[in-house]
């Protein structure tokens, strides 16, 4: 934090949200309250109707049947269920999914096939389809509603479609774009939807698994039997609660989407137009409104990130969900960005706090490094 800041400013949405006053004091109430939800007394029974109220408020979110929603401990194991639960013959990803499920494809034993994505970052449907052709009947398809990197959203429909046409599953990690746009598990068609309370304002360490109501699901964690037996453990109660409180919030708030896409808009104009090789990753492609990835070559993307961090000011390089590590994003990699692009990339998200100041003092800073950097003999391109 700088010397003349009271707070940081936090353009790190992606990461993780601020947690939200509504979600912070119904969490409160509820660890003020004592029961175990497999409990039949009057504590254990009260503890469970709020895990059920949240998993209605969760699945009204996406349109879903509640029964149709298993919580677990976040978006990462939501995804490994997923992929490990539809016991598939075989998995075909898209070559920019999360770490999550890139890493639970390459530990799964199956054979693992990653649809490629076009420049823009949208997945090619035409390849999808051959890989369909090629794998075995029985196939797990698993693409991303959303990059969390690029915020380049996919035509999750017209995959769904397709991965039926060939008999397959389909699994669609939406963390990201769950409350930035409308998400509905029907006109979708996914059998698995895959969700992260923190992505959204609510407390980190819970997520869920929304299902089609005949998709299936063997138990990654097994024990007491716990929702519907497809996720034993006593559930978070606190967490759950604060998970639903953050999900009328969001979706209540995504109306709110259109002035944020004004502000990143504006962000990437003033970088364009003082910076002529600045390139905006996934321009071409329809973004969440929230996300801007932005490449100055020649400007190392840490480079950036940390000099953000001395004025005060969070962003990410890249994902941050890859514990702390420096290294080229595979996802700009997969879209045919050479490596000094990439390394070069910074991304920023935005969120229900951020205002037009913080976009013009994020600026303001980058714009410091630039012009110092160019006064040192540049190197940019």
């Amino acid at each position: 934090m700088s010397a003349n800041m009271k707070t940081p400013i936090y353009l790190d949405y992606n990461a993780t949200s601020p947690i939200r006053p509504s979600v912070i004091d119904a969490v409160t109430s509820a660890m003020q309250s004592v029961g175990n939800p497999s409990s039949v007394h009057g504590a254990g029974r009260s503890a469970r109707s709020a895990v059920e109220q949240a998993r209605a408020k969760i699945a009204a979110m996406v349109n879903a049947r509640p029964r149709d929603v298993m919580f677990c401990s976040g978006g990462t194991e939501a995804s490994n269920a997923a992929l490990y639960g539809a016991q598939a013959s075989s998995l075909i990803i898209s070559a920019i999914e999360h770490e999550c499920v890139q890493a639970a494809a390459d530990a799964s034993d199956l054979p693992v096939f990653r649809a490629p994505v076009a420049e823009s970052g949208v997945i090619l449907l035409n390849e999808l389809e051959d890989l369909l052709c090629k794998a075995p009947s029985g196939a797990l398809v698993s693409v991303m509603a959303a990059n969390n990197e690029t915020g380049a959203i996919q035509p999750i429909a017209q995959i769904a479609e397709i991965a039926r046409k060939h008999g397959a599953l389909f699994h669609c990690d939406a963390v990201q774009a769950a409350g930035r746009i409308p998400l509905d598990i029907g006109a979708l068609g996914t059998n698995y939807l895959t969700l992260s309370s923190h992505k959204i304002g609510g407390p980190q360490g819970v997520g869920a698994i929304v299902l089609s109501p005949t998709a299936p699901l063997k138990p990654l964690i097994v024990g007491g039997g716990q929702e519907l037996g497809r996720r034993s453990g006593t559930e978070n109660v606190a967490g759950i609660v604060g998970f639903g409180e953050a999900a009328m919030e969001a979706m209540a708030a995504i109306p709110d989407m259109a002035r944020l896409a004004l502000l990143r808009d504006r962000l990437e104009g003033q970088m364009r137009a003082h910076a002529p090789t600045a390139v905006i990753i996934g321009a071409a492609a329809e973004r969440l409104a929230n996300t801007s990835c932005i490449a100055i070559p020649g400007l190392k993307g840490e480079t950036q990130v940390m000099h953000f961090d001395l004025a005060g000011i969070c962003i990410s390089s890249g994902s941050a969900c890859s514990s702390g590590k420096v290294k080229v994003s595979h996802v700009l990699s997969a879209m045919g960005y050479s490596e000094h692009i990439a390394a070069s990339s910074i991304r920023v998200s935005f969120g229900y706090q951020t205002e037009k100041s913080d976009v013009d003092a994020f600026f303001e800073a980058w714009k410091s490094l630039y012009d110092r950097k160019a006064a040192q003999g540049g190197g940019f391109g």
